[in-house]
């Protein structure tokens, strides 16, 4: 979902992404995951009739512009010299991040980051009207600094729509992390600086909605490629990475 500047446009992007064909009369999702997603759909009404009126040019930028990110502070999957890097913007609240991380992800995994042919690096974008999605940025990296940041992480995607204290304390002793320590990180909101550099570099790529992808050739501790928004499919970004790598 995006924050700040909601458009017409935007809200049909994200119509397109989180409603799958059928999926009114389909038993392809459930009832929970259709109630919530019409709850993230009515927020982002009330976002749009908050909104003044606009002109199609202000509509967000291209979902493929050209831009520039830093790969942050937090561990990455996959090999350091992989050709190409993806780095995605999550909020853990997110239906739409869950959405792509039940679907898509296993297959990128599996395909082009365990061969070595994609580095993948996760960022924070915890949107404002997501009450737990700070708190869950946390939790992850507090968790990483026990050596369970992707344990963390995919955790708490799965569990997107019951976040909260209470759950990432229940996490935590999944993982068998030491809780007194994991507490603390969280109580310190230790790790509250570099959740908000990564929105500020967020802000300065164009990336204001989750999940939104920077797909490129890292240069330094940068990644210079272009931007891909949404829950897409696995055959998008399989496509995709595939012509990558295949230009020079």
């Amino acid at each position: 979902m995006r924050r700040g500047s909601v458009t017409a446009a935007a809200l049909a992007a994200v119509l397109a992404v989180a409603v799958p064909p059928r999926a009114r009369a389909d038993e392809s999702i459930t009832r929970q995951q259709a109630d919530t997603i019409i709850d993230e759909l009515r927020q982002i009404r009330k976002l749009l009739e908050r909104l003044p009126s606009a002109p199609t040019a202000a509509a967000a930028p291209a979902p493929d512009q050209h831009v520039k990110v830093g790969v942050g502070t937090l561990p990455a999957l996959g090999r350091s010299d992989a050709p190409l890097t993806v780095v995605e913007f999550t909020d853990y609240q997110c239906t739409f991040c869950q959405k792509l991380h039940l679907s898509a992800f296993s297959d990128m995994k599996r395909n082009y980051v365990d061969t070595g042919k994609v580095r993948f690096v996760s960022r924070d974008l915890p949107l404002p009207m997501h009450p737990y999605a700070m708190g869950a940025a946390h939790a992850a990296r507090c968790a990483g600094e026990q050596g369970k940041f992707w344990e963390m992480r995919d955790k708490l995607i799965v569990n997107a729509n019951s976040l909260g204290p209470d759950r990432f304390s229940a996490l935590a002793d999944e993982l068998k992390l030491d809780r007194p320590r994991f507490q603390k990180c969280l109580a310190d909101e230790k790790y509250k600086a570099q959740i908000e550099k990564d929105m500020a570099d967020a802000d300065a790529a164009g990336v204001n909605g989750t999940p939104t992808f920077v797909i490129g050739r890292l240069k330094g501790d940068e990644v210079e490629g272009v931007r891909v928004v949404g829950a897409l499919p696995y055959s998008t970004f399989d496509a995709r990475l595939k012509e990558m790598l295949a230009t020079p």
